[in-house]
């Protein structure tokens, strides 16, 4: 299954270092998924987040104000 992931971020230093902890966890796993950065404030609020980094994984918000660890992210995206 295809993941569909998307980090939501107004490009921050936290909103860089959680696209590179998603790249790597999905490059290590072999998982199949697209990676989207979504930096429109009025995209974000749709997701009803208001701290960033957020992290959404096929269509659900995970992870808000924080970046989730490498261990999180595998399961999320293994299950």
């Amino acid at each position: 299954m295809k993941h569909s992931i998307q980090i939501l971020g107004t490009g921050c230093p936290k909103c860089q270092k959680l696209t590179n902890v998603v790249k790597d966890v999905v490059d290590q796993n072999q998982i199949d998924a697209t990676i989207d950065k979504v930096e429109d404030l009025a995209e974000i609020m749709k997701f009803d987040v208001m701290m960033t980094p957020a992290l959404v994984i096929d269509g659900d918000v995970v992870a808000k104000g924080r970046i989730p660890t490498k261990t999180e992210l595998t399961t999320w995206l293994q299950n």
